[in-house]
């Protein structure tokens, strides 16, 4: 069963998200918090593998509370933000913190669902449509910080960048292996070591340098 906390100032949205995961057969909705200190103290207490996470909250916002989870010691959850379009710096600067992802609150249940999985089993949600909206729509890139990301990258060979760029643009593994005719397994290790070399936490962040540099 995957354990899963929903921190949302508003009742009526914590209730429904219950309701859909709960429904799924294979989650369990361990606690549900209504601001930052009250997650932070269920986490604690909970272990959740997946946090729900509300981007504007009363008192401690998704922010600064996703901040402090993922800088927890080994055993972190997976943190995934519950947004809208109008949240936009909220979700960028999250996403760099090491959050995997994001929801729209308004997400259909069978996604919803998939994506709470998709982030159990490891990997990062980079919906491709709305991760190009949500980035495009705020980051706005200085010349300094696109140079940076730029050369960040140069450090990649030219398969890591084939990869990386097949990631911004929200492709899984196996559809990078079949763009780029790799195999699934040999696409995991470009991932796994493009990482590494760049020191990103996830396929996200990965995604985001990529947005940065104006490569995408």
């Amino acid at each position: 069963m995957i354990r899963v906390l929903i921190v949302d100032d508003e009742a009526l949205v914590r209730s429904g998200l219950r309701m859909i995961l709960e429904a799924a057969g294979d989650m369990v909705i361990v606690g549900e918090a209504r601001d930052g200190e009250e997650a932070i103290g269920a986490a604690a207490r909970l272990r959740p593998e997946v946090v729900l996470m509300d981007v504007r909250m009363p008192g401690m916002d998704g922010l600064t509370t996703a901040g402090r989870l993922l800088r927890a010691a080994a055993g972190a959850p997976k943190v995934v933000m519950l947004t809208t379009f109008d949240l936009d710096e909220y979700v960028h600067e999250a996403l760099r913190l090491g959050a995997v992802g994001f929801l729209l609150k308004d997400t259909p249940p069978r996604e919803l669902i998939a994506a709470v999985r998709t982030v159990a089993a490891g990997n990062a949600m980079l919906s491709p449509a709305v991760l190009k909206r949500l980035i495009g729509s705020f980051v706005h890139k200085a010349p300094s910080r696109a140079e940076a990301a730029r050369e960040r990258l140069a450090a990649l060979t030219a398969r890591e960048d084939d990869v990386i760029r097949a990631l911004a643009r929200g492709l899984s593994n196996a559809e990078v292996g079949r763009e780029l005719m790799l195999s699934e397994p040999t696409v995991k290790a470009h991932v796994s070591r493009l990482l590494a070399k760049l020191g990103l936490a996830n396929r996200v962040q990965a995604a985001i340098l990529v947005h940065d540099a104006d490569l995408s």
